[in-house]
């Protein structure tokens, strides 16, 4: 009988149904028992896992990937091992990462019809990618194989990027992987450094997210081949076309932005995230992109590919390969776990071939540069009987670009270039912090490169501290308001303020002191308010009772109403129950005391009432009684002479009344006669 008792893991992860397959490892849907939580569950393939140098650096990177706190990446909660014994009795330790569990899709899943993206929605994606890239470059990570695969998109339509750290894993293992797998990547999205087997930095980063957003502009990447080799080569060897080739409602200036990241000198790319992110954020809002027009990157360079007659190609080069080498095939680009099912497009016969096809590039290469030389070499020869040209020719001398004044002043900047021999142009001022305003910041190229005598050299000027305008945070959770003001170039008082506030959840973001909007230099400090759970009774004076029930829930609270007699004007608020500017906890009922008319009761005659008659129906009237006594010699003793105020007066709840009562005639009054 089957065992249907569920796999856990580290006594607390349980395995569930398998929900994705890559080259390197297995995906399971899976639940954190201790939390209650859906997670991800990564399990290495165990033929990886079984070289002990690459569960270490495989942990290390994970580990890293696990500091990586930020709203576009997703999520590495915990790490560890599991003990597998296989068919022969051999315990292997299988490592397994445990990752945030995302609901969406990927964009290899959503591109499966090769159809483009609306111009918007594929730049708003490559936004989100940068900005985890950015957030990864600055924390000394470099994700290797940005691809469609290992990007996702949630349910609400968020970026998530996928696998960071996994592929440096891989690129630092042993020699058993290492040298079978020397190219870590998919082979369409590979930077030129990457298919070379050069090392590789943030730009190739920048490169591979070129490939993407072309692929989202246009539904295709922007080299195809019909092996995984074929493609590699192309993006050693071959100019990219502009986006708008095959579509052509991509505008001029997003042609720029892509050819630049795709540039494949990678000095001429991106240097980094922040400035591939901010000319797609100008392109956005209708602005002038700092990428060079798409004719100036598309001039031929010493790498493009050229007519020449092709070098003859070495056949017996497969022959040279050791068994176990030949064998390997394309595993430098699937085994080492980059390719999922979706980007495995080669047969099976390829994989044999992949190796020998990587050493004939390479010939190919030499053969071409061999071609070259002697062509160059046979129109000199053939020249050489005429007149050398007047001047050196163009490159034949080459000076450094100078460093940039102390002064920093144009004037002198301009000088200094001109004194190098080098023509000195303005290039796009730039924000600076550390650069005073008008001053120069850096040439382009960059003081201390090579270039052509008389080439042009472009002077960078500060337009002054950068102006960073304070994005909104509310209603974020704290580490999601720190990315977002890290990327908009912000820091964080470490020290956080607890605020009262209607709505915003107990340990959510209020805002920020600046407040939002407000603009600040770049890497100004501003201070996090945290709610505290907590809103205020509004002070209603004066108010009426609507004008008050709506305060009461604006603050987040709940009014109930009642009313009491008093002299203020009828529907006026008396007071609230907590009073005004009380703290109390959000959603909690506060009361609205409303005024009424006072009811009036019309006084009625007394005159000869019995002084307990006239007390009783003054206090079932509620008022004031105040009795006093006089002589009279109309009214019997103990009987009612007059009132104040007199009979017929309207009369208010708890209103004095006072009343006279009669004591008798008084004494006769003595006779006057004598």
């Amino acid at each position: 009988m089957a065992d249907l008792t569920p796999r856990i893991l580290a006594g607390r992860y349980e395995v569930g149904e398998l929900i994705g397959r890559g080259g390197m490892a297995e995906v399971h849907v899976g639940r954190d028992t201790r939390l209650g939580r859906t997670v991800a569950i990564k399990l290495l393939r165990s033929d990886l896992a079984r070289d002990p140098a690459f569960q270490t650096r495989f942990r290390r990177e994970a580990q890293a990937a696990a500091s990586l706190n930020h709203p576009a990446i997703v999520s590495v909660y915990d790490t560890g091992e599991d003990l597998v014994t296989d068919a022969q009795g051999v315990t292997h330790h299988v490592p397994f990462i445990i990752m945030e569990y995302v609901e969406g899709h990927t964009l290899r899943e959503l591109m499966r019809d090769d159809a483009a993206l609306p111009i918007d929605e594929a730049t708003d994606i490559t936004i989100g990618v940068l900005s985890a890239l950015q957030y990864a470059h600055h924390a000394g990570i470099v994700h290797r194989d940005i691809k469609p695969g290992n990007i996702m998109l949630t349910v609400t339509g968020q970026v998530k990027v996928m696998d960071f750290g996994i592929a440096r894993a891989l690129a630092e293992t042993s020699d058993a992987v290492t040298q079978t797998q020397a190219v870590i990547g998919t082979a369409q999205y590979l930077s030129p450094e990457q298919a070379r087997g050069e090392n590789v930095d943030a730009r190739s980063d920048l490169y591979s997210t070129g490939c993407v957003l072309f692929e989202l502009l246009t539904g295709r990447p922007p080299f195809v081949g019909d092996s995984a080799v074929s493609v590699a080569y192309q993006h050693v060897r071959e100019r990219a076309v502009p986006p708008s080739t095959f579509a052509p409602d991509v505008p001029p200036a997003l042609d720029q932005v892509v050819m630049k990241a795709l540039a494949k000198d990678r000095d001429q790319r991106y240097s980094t995230a922040s400035e591939f992110l901010a000319d797609l954020q100008t392109f956005k809002h209708g602005g002038a992109v700092g990428a060079p027009v798409v004719a100036a990157a598309m001039a031929p360079t010493a790498e493009a590919t050229q007519v020449i007659a092709p070098a003859p190609i070495p056949t017996p080069i497969a022959a040279s390969y050791p068994p176990a080498a030949a064998a390997h095939g394309t595993a430098s680009f699937e085994n080492a776990g980059i390719l999922p099912p979706s980007d495995v497009v080669e047969e099976e016969e390829e994989e044999a071939r992949a190796r020998r096809k990587k050493r004939i590039i390479i010939w190919s290469i030499v053969g071409g540069v061999v071609a070259i030389a002697v062509i160059v070499g046979l129109i000199m020869l053939l020249n050489g009987d005429k007149e050398p040209p007047v001047g050196p020719p163009t490159g034949a001398t080459q000076v450094t670009v100078p460093e940039v004044p102390e002064s920093r002043t144009v004037e002198d900047s301009v000088k200094a270039l001109e004194d190098a021999k080098l023509k000195a142009e303005p290039g796009k001022a730039e924000a600076s912090v550390d650069v005073p305003k008008d001053q120069v910041i850096r040439f382009d190229p960059k003081s201390g490169e090579k270039v052509d005598r008389g080439a042009t050299v472009k002077y960078i000027v500060s337009l002054g501290p950068d102006a960073v305008t304070i994005p909104p945070t509310e209603g974020m959770t704290q580490p999601e308001a720190l990315a977002a003001l890290a990327d908009a170039g912000l820091k964080v008082a470490a020290e956080t303020k607890t605020v009262n506030h209607a709505t915003v959840p107990v340990d959510r973001v209020v805002g920020t002191e600046p407040g939002v909007g407000s603009q600040v230099n770049g890497g100004d400090e501003v201070v996090l308010l945290i709610s505290n759970g907590k809103t205020t009774v509004p002070d209603c004076a004066g108010k009426t009772r609507d004008e008050c029930t709506k305060l009461v829930q604006d603050a987040g609270l709940t009014p109930s109403v009642s009313e009491e007699e008093s002299d203020q004007e009828p529907g006026s608020v008396i007071r609230t129950e907590p009073g005004a500017n009380s703290t109390v906890d959000q959603k909690a009922s506060v009361s609205i005391v409303v005024a009424r008319a006072a009811e009036t009761q019309t006084l009625p005659d007394m005159t000869g009432w019995d002084a307990s008659q006239a007390r009783s129906w003054l206090d079932g009237a509620s008022m004031v009684v105040n009795e006093r006594q006089e002589t009279s010699t109309a009214q019997d003793s103990g009987k009612v002479t007059r009132t104040d105020p007199a009979s017929g007066a309207a009369l208010k709840r708890g209103q004095t009344v006072t009343i006279w009562v009669s004591t008798g005639p008084g004494p006769t009054p003595p006779s006057q006669n004598p």
